[in-house]
């Protein structure tokens, strides 16, 4: 990766809004449980990226996951579509479409520019985070620029965390952030992955769309550090079934300095995710080799009668 300049955190501002820069100690970070299952995820994750590319077509798949992973992200927020809509209105020109699918559609626009810019780039900036929100959003709104940002209980309405909420400390917590995302060092990615999202939703740096933005950046990550080639890990989905271990996680971190929990949670989610996705590809490929069969003994039939 392509190392930025270095943002040197000086000593009086070591956390701001009781949001603390990164990196985290690493004894919080590299516990036995999360090594053990380190080896899992990274494992799981290695053979999907090898079994993609033995696919005759690799787009196949790319196209499906993109959707899935797109519809699965955004129905996080509550906006639902589905799959036979998304195909209609990438296949077929003219037709009327939803809100909801548009919302989806541009979700797989702005995982596809960020992949485009980290092919081109090698580096993940702040600028291009910007430009997949504003995509996502279609607005120009930007980086949050007043105060009385809250995250509430959906259920009760109860404030469970409060973001920074001024301008000058989110940027300098972006910084850092980029910093931490760019820069080489000995921890392994799909740790800093885990870290890396937790930042960017307790950052929550954008009026809306942090969380489609911040599920885009993990798997932009994932292809940055060169542990896939292109976005075929549909962790969305893996979400959506925990949603509530999701939230509750993330708040403990904030609260209690889980870092264990949450990463053991990120990490299984990479192992299942990737098992279940070269399951798919396997799929695939048995319906392509149905198909060429099919054809051949079609084929076979109409040059003996002719």
């Amino acid at each position: 990766m392509t190392k930025t300049k270095k943002y040197t955190i000086p000593e009086s501002e070591k956390a701001f809004n009781h949001l603390p820069f990164l990196p985290p100690a690493k004894d919080k970070i590299e516990t036995v449980k999360v090594l053990k299952q380190l080896v899992k995820s990274s494992t799981a994750l290695a053979e999907l990226k090898g079994i993609v590319n033995i696919l005759p077509n690799p787009e196949i798949l790319l196209n499906a996951v993109i959707l899935k992973e797109a519809r699965a992200s955004s129905e996080i927020e509550n906006v639902i579509t589905t799959q036979d809509k998304l195909y209609q209105a990438l296949s077929a020109k003219g037709i009327k479409v939803d809100n909801a699918t548009k919302e989806v559609l541009r979700y797989r626009e702005a995982m596809l520019y960020g992949v485009n810019f980290i092919k081109k780039k090698s580096i993940l900036t702040t600028n291009a985070i910007i430009e997949i929100q504003k995509i996502l959003e279609e607005n120009n709104a930007g980086i949050r620029k007043l105060p009385g940002t809250a995250l509430r209980n959906a259920s009760t309405g109860k404030v469970i965390y409060t973001p920074p909420d001024n301008i000058e400390t989110i940027n300098k917590l972006l910084r850092n952030y980029e910093q931490y995302i760019n820069e080489e060092d000995d921890i392994q990615p799909l740790i800093k992955m885990a870290i890396q999202h937790y930042q960017f939703e307790s950052i929550h740096p954008f009026y809306d769309g942090n969380g489609r933005t911040g599920r885009i950046v993990n798997i932009l990550y994932i292809i940055l550090t060169n542990l896939l080639e292109n976005p075929v890990l549909f962790l969305s989905g893996y979400i959506i079934e925990k949603k509530a271990d999701y939230y509750k996680l993330l708040q403990e971190v904030r609260t209690k300095n889980n870092w264990e929990a949450w990463i053991l949670y990120i990490l299984k989610g990479i192992e299942l995710t990737a098992n279940e996705t070269i399951n798919q590809v396997n799929e695939i490929k048995k319906c392509l080799i149905k198909q060429k069969e099919l054809f051949k003994k079609g084929f076979l039939k109409f040059t003996a009668k002719n």
